[in-house]
């Protein structure tokens, strides 16, 4: 019996946080110009390693860019139109950014597609001018691009990132081409789909199936689905995760908690 391996792509394969933090910045500056009046390198800097504390309550890139402005609005009183800004610490956002998101969406009127697509537009255009440098602000997990140029089992990949974004990282970083139809990435619908897809493929009747994810409540909604209790669910430790959520996830049955050396050696 072979193994097929679904795998989550930012947090799992990939840390990204450093160029999504810095698009962010960027969109956020095309999308809310005037905010941005006198704010400083050093302001932009404190964003931005703020930016990689938060990184585990961002399911969808876009988000990033509700962040950057929440974190400005904490900084900056005159600027302020949102309820939540006031006080609100980064632990304030891990505990409550699924009560708050909604809130700053419609405090601020903003309206989640466009958002999308101009964080991919952004990164579009750095990518453009400057390709090496956008590569350069994402790394591969050590001895992750070994582990899966090296692979036996049969590997997808499964992300809320763009697909485009995740297979110039495969080819620019890991130097590996998954073809584009084992790359499931923003728009091909949730992941618990995604995974019934991958599991009712005749030619995958057989394999034992895995799923490798760095977020807690994306594993939650697989256990949720009865139709999908056949997937071995693992919660990547190296990820965006919390402590607290490493904690609760040791505690559930189908997750197991998986070490960077173990997820390597799996693949094999």
């Amino acid at each position: 019996m072979g193994d097929l391996y679904a795998l989550d792509f930012d947090g799992v394969l990939c840390d990204s946080c450093g160029e999504s933090s810095l698009s962010a910045v960027k969109a956020a500056k095309v999308r809310w110009p005037s905010l941005f009046n006198g704010v400083d390198s050093s302001l932009e800097d404190w964003i931005v390693d703020q930016m990689h504390v938060v990184r585990p309550v961002v399911e969808t890139g876009y988000e990033n860019l509700l962040l950057v402005r929440l974190l400005l609005e904490s900084r900056i009183p005159s600027i302020r139109k949102s309820s939540v800004a006031e006080g609100l610490t980064v632990e304030g956002i891990l505990e409550n950014w699924a009560k708050i998101k909604p809130i700053i969406m419609a405090e601020w009127n903003e309206d989640r597609d466009f958002l999308i697509d101009l964080f991919g537009k952004v990164r579009d255009e750095w990518m453009d001018n400057d390709l090496a440098t956008w590569i350069g602000a994402n790394r591969f997990y050590p001895g992750v691009p070994d582990a899966l140029k090296f692979a036996s089992s049969k590997l997808y990949i499964v992300t809320t990132k763009q697909s485009r974004f995740a297979d110039a990282l495969l080819k620019g970083i890991a130097g590996i081409t998954i073809p584009a139809e084992r790359i499931f990435g923003l728009g091909t619908g949730p992941k618990v789909k995604v995974l019934k897809q991958l599991q009712e493929m005749p030619e995958h009747q057989g394999l034992k199936l895995h799923f490798v994810e760095d977020r807690l409540a994306t594993l939650k909604n697989v256990i949720k689905e009865s139709e999908l209790d056949g997937w071995n669910l693992y919660l990547g430790d190296w990820g965006y995760n919390t402590q607290k959520e490493r904690e609760e996830a040791a505690g559930i049955s189908r997750i197991r908690v998986l070490e960077l050396s173990d997820f390597s050696n799996k693949l094999k």
